[in-house]
């Protein structure tokens, strides 16, 4: 990678002073809330006064819809992100730590005894969307809690360096700063002799969200929420956040006319039948969300419904913001799935060598297509080529798509078609008007109720965007 060619001259630092009844603790203070900003330094990115319905206008007209909020604001950041970051310690190991709870706290203590080499930290989490959004050209901000010690200057370096901003969230209580609930949440991600993949960090411990702390929105987290077109929630939030916060930050994006974006993840599952207050933050995330953004196992956990379009169909119907149901589908594609059609991807062929941070990229992706107002077929195809780039590395954070392999992928046009594998998916009766479907044979058309887009149709649009991309790129690609 290359090294950061610009970055702000002088960032800016937003510090908290606590109230007077607090008591007054250096370490405390020297907490800045907003770490530092986004890199605004790309020429055709002006902050712009935009209407908060109007970021991503004809995404949203494509299916008969308008964002919810006529509220005027300064909307000058593409995505935030909640919550979720954190610090993948990546190893490898013998075996897999055991499924049992005592045994596998007890093998990651082992592991927690002494750091690691820093050769093995990577970013985590939504910094994973971030770098990836930011790759392909958006202002991109973290909000979330990192702790005062190394692993968090660690990954307040790595957003820094990638031209990321950061507000962070902190608040006045009793509870010293210095204690484990302030720390960076670090995530062990452990690799066995399969290439098979275990997971474990310190909220799998834990009853409490491990930022249990926090239980209000600052000004400056709510500034930025205002400020994005973007709001991006995943169910791994609810490890560090708790569902009233999650619950406080959807409301206010609905309020100021942020798009949100949300996608549960293997948490979904328990989160639906978890607590009282996890099932209603996830149920008002599901309805509240304009994307919804689910693999086929979970939306058929979500919904019960096998078929990935009508599970997709079932959470529009449920959705009261939702414009846009996202299903992924692996190595097979994507779908996207609106009130009026379906529109589908075949993925892209390439070799495998780590899945880690590819449903992340295809996030970054999909907002990027949503800002720019592409059509859908073209926004799937982007985001299974920014995924199937991730896929082609190791880890993810640092190591997540470039731009130049992106480009490289979608000029060499090598899809995965598999006519059995859609047409079983389309046999059910759907109750659309129309599929739309990328295919590299077809010649452009309908067929019914299937229209084929030509993969060099797509292609040729797609080109231009990311090379434009690449010559504003201010960060390493």
């Amino acid at each position: 990678m290359h090294s950061v060619t610009l970055k702000s001259a002088i960032p800016y630092y937003y510090y908290h002073v606590p109230s007077s009844s607090s008591s007054l603790n250096p370490r405390r203070l020297t907490q800045p809330h907003l770490i530092f900003p986004p890199n605004h330094h790309r020429p055709s990115l002006t902050c712009l006064s935009i209407s908060a319905s109007s970021a991503a206008t004809t995404s949203a007209s494509l299916n008969g819809s308008s964002f919810h909020s006529p509220t005027l604001a300064v909307k000058h950041i593409d995505v935030a992100t909640l919550g979720n970051l954190c610090v993948d310690i990546v190893l490898n190991v013998p075996q897999l730590p055991p499924p049992d709870a005592d045994r596998r706290k007890a093998y990651m203590d082992r592991l927690s005894a002494s750091p690691p080499d820093k050769k093995y930290w990577e970013a985590g989490g939504n910094c994973n969307v971030t770098i990836a959004a930011a790759r392909l050209g958006l202002h991109c901000t973290a909000i979330g809690h990192v702790g005062d010690e190394m692993y968090g200057q660690f990954l307040l370096d790595v957003l820094r360096d990638e031209g990321i901003g950061m507000v962070g969230m902190n608040e006045d209580n009793e509870a010293e700063a210095s204690s484990a609930s302030y720390e960076t949440l670090l995530c062990w991600v452990l690799v066995d002799q399969l290439q098979r993949h275990g997971f474990c960090s310190r909220a799998d411990f834990s009853k409490e969200p491990a930022f249990s702390w926090l239980s209000k929105l600052s000004l400056q987290v709510k500034t930025a929420i205002k400020q994005s077109k973007i709001l991006f929630c995943n169910g791994y939030g609810f490890d560090e956040l708790s569902p009233a916060v999650i619950a406080s930050a959807v409301e206010y994006a609905v309020e100021v006319g942020t798009a949100i974006f949300f996608d549960p993840g293997p948490p979904g599952k328990s989160l639906s039948a978890g607590t009282h207050e996890e099932q209603g933050t996830l149920n008002l995330l599901l309805r509240m969300s304009d994307v919804l953004l689910l693999t086929s196992d979970e939306a058929e956990s979500l919904t019960g419904i096998k078929n990935p379009i009508l599970a997709g169909k079932e959470l529009l119907k449920q959705g009261v913001q939702t414009k846009w149901v996202i299903v992924k589908m692996g190595p097979k594609g994507s779908i996207l799935i609106t009130k009026s059609g379906i529109s589908c991807a075949p993925a892209f062929k390439v070799k495998v060598m780590d899945t880690v941070g590819c449903g992340d990229s295809f996030v970054a992706a999909i907002a990027y297509g949503f800002i720019h107002g592409m059509p859908m077929v073209n926004t799937l195809a982007i985001a299974n080529a920014v995924g199937a780039a991730t896929a082609m590395g190791c880890g993810a954070g640092r190591n997540v798509a470039t731009l130049d392999k992106v480009i490289e992928l979608v000029k060499a046009s090598d899809l995965n078609e598999d006519d059995k594998f859609w047409n079983k998916v389309f046999d059910e009766n759907l109750g659309v008007q129309e599929i739309t479907a990328i295919s590299k044979l077809a010649i452009n058309g309908s067929d019914g109720r299937l229209n084929c887009v030509p993969l060099q149709k797509v292609v040729s649009e797609l080109l231009p965007k990311l090379k434009s991309a690449e010559l504003e790129r201010k960060v390493p690609c």
